[in-house]
């Protein structure tokens, strides 16, 4: 007697996995794992080279600026023992004292003058030297060489070219028939003839970064122009000047932080007393170590111009970038 097996059932599947398949929890347990391993290895290369760079920035940026905003509420003199805590006093007697209204508008003359004296000239500058002629990479050379010399070197050679009695500047003025200014005593000489050496000192760095904006403009732009009957100064104004707007914002805004903070050496030098230059940089030394004594006054100082040019790089940002042309 044979006995024959019934074939298995239609549609009928096995619910057991098979012995050997992976399992998807087990998957996505390890995934995780590998994950974490990951990070904690990213992490920890971030560490080993960004964390003392990190470290020296906290040390010598971030903490000292903390501690200036609390030193600026307090009423302390150099060298004192003890200081009384006097809230925002100092910043109200910055903001309503005929000398801090001074500071700001020695301030608001010196930047406008430094900024708009150094990107003119720079740009005037720049548009000979990117011309065919001879001798334009000593001609280049010789234009940004005043930028990486000492500010304090720059102010004793035009503190004698400015001599009223013996200097350069009053034979060559004596040849017009003009006596020259009392530079070093009258305040707004003196005012000018810093702003006239910063001017000196710094538009070779405003030519060299417009001699790079103008050697990016594409030729073809030029030569397009020039077959369009363009002149010089049409050229200029339709298709360089809009195509210089990234280097004319990006001058602007360094122009204006510099002007308004590396001026020191020059203004120390040429008027250590500040008589008409007390711009705001000026003014925080020569509160703290000047004759005043009043460190707590001097950080109020610094903390308004730390705001002064955030706000002003802020605005610009904002506002004036819109008219940026990029390319």
């Amino acid at each position: 007697m044979t006995t024959t097996a019934s074939p298995p059932a239609l549609g009928r599947r096995d619910s057991a996995e098979p012995s050997g398949a992976p399992d998807e929890h087990q998957l996505e347990i390890e995934r995780r794992r590998a994950r974490r391993r990951q990070r904690s290895k990213n992490w920890s290369l971030f560490l080993l080279f960004a964390g003392p760079n990190i470290l020296l920035i906290l040390a010598f940026i971030y903490y000292p600026l903390a501690m200036n905003v609390w030193y600026s509420t307090l009423d302390w003199r150099l060298g004192a023992p003890s200081a009384d805590p006097v809230g925002l006093a100092n910043y109200q007697r910055f903001f309503t004292s005929p000398s801090g209204l001074e500071v700001w508008r020695v301030t608001g003359i010196f930047t406008f003058g430094a900024v708009a004296g150094s990107m003119v000239l720079g740009l005037l500058i720049a548009l000979v030297l990117n011309k065919k002629i001879p001798g334009r990479t000593f001609a280049r050379t010789a234009v940004f060489s005043p930028y990486v010399l000492s500010g304090v070197g720059v102010a004793l050679v035009w503190m004698f070219i400015f001599d009223p009695q013996r200097g350069a500047l009053m034979h060559i003025l004596n040849r017009f028939g003009i006596d020259s200014p009392q530079w070093f005593l009258d305040p707004d000489a003196n005012l000018w003839m810093v702003i006239i050496v910063y001017v000196w000192k710094n538009l070779g760095y405003c030519a060299v970064v417009f001699l790079a904006g103008l050697q990016s403009i594409p030729r073809d732009l030029l030569e397009a122009a020039t077959i369009d009957r363009a002149g010089p100064v049409r050229r200029f104004f339709s298709v360089v000047l809009p195509l210089l707007t990234p280097t004319v914002f990006f001058l602007l805004v360094t122009n204006i932080i510099f002007s308004m903070t590396n001026a020191f050496d020059i203004l120390r030098v040429m008027t250590p007393t500040g008589n008409g230059t007390n711009t705001i940089i000026f003014e925080i030394y020569l509160q703290s170590f000047g004759q005043f004594n009043r460190a707590g006054y001097s950080a109020a100082i610094a903390v308004v111009l730390f705001l002064t040019l955030l706000i002003i790089t802020a605005v610009q940002l904002r506002f004036v970038e819109r008219k940026v042309h990029y390319q």
